[in-house]
């Protein structure tokens, strides 16, 4: 089964690999970058590895959809995403009876009564754009996003890693702009603490 192309489409583009086109190949070629962006996203080392077996399966039944705009692997994480998307969805379905609590023992333990934190944690003095290409500084990141709370990891992950507009968050995991903004907020105060003591502190 060959991909659909264009009228203007009847040749690869210059320097194009049929291979990847190749559903034999894509597990070599793709597997791992799939599973890594999974496993950021929902946090389980099972579920990540079930995604991505559905979304080579959706991308068998749905060759005749690819055109050549983009490349294999990023058709295929855009296959993976909608995947994702209804896996927090039915993880909702499935813990909606589960309230949001009110408190954080964590966070509350870190601010004394008037909100004031006991010890600020340290200024970041790192260079932003600089730090993004590092990739010990994104395995830090990921250790400490896996380390929050389920709802609190998934919001923050869908707001901020996907950039999912407010809205669509709030259908997806079926909250309210108030519960949102709560888990948003407790997901960047355990961020920034555990990024500070595991990586800022010791960072040069």
């Amino acid at each position: 089964m060959s991909p659909k192309r264009g009228a203007n489409e009847e040749t690869p583009p210059q320097g194009h690999d049929d291979r990847s086109n190749d559903p034999e190949t894509w597990v070599d070629e793709h597997a791992n970058a799939l599973f890594r962006y999974a496993i950021l996203r929902v946090r389980d080392r099972q579920a990540a590895e079930d995604l991505v077996q559905e979304t080579f399966l959706a991308a068998v039944r749905k060759t005749d959809s690819f055109r050549f705009e983009s490349s294999m692997r990023t058709w295929l994480i855009g296959i993976l995403k909608h995947k994702i998307i209804d896996y927090h969805r039915k993880m909702s379905r499935e813990r909606a009876v589960m309230p949001i609590d009110e408190n954080d023992t964590v966070i509350d333990s870190w601010f004394d009564r008037k909100g004031s934190w006991i010890k600020r944690p340290g200024a970041w003095k790192t260079d932003p754009s600089r730090l993004l290409e590092r990739e010990e500084f994104w395995l830090v990141f990921e250790k400490c996003l896996s380390a929050l709370p389920d709802r609190i990891g998934e919001a923050f992950t869908l707001r901020m890693v996907d950039n999912l507009k407010s809205a669509q968050v709030c259908k997806v995991l079926a909250i309210t702009p108030t519960n949102l903004w709560v888990m948003l907020h407790r997901a960047r105060v355990r961020l920034r603490a555990c990024l500070n003591a595991n990586w800022f502190q010791h960072a040069d």
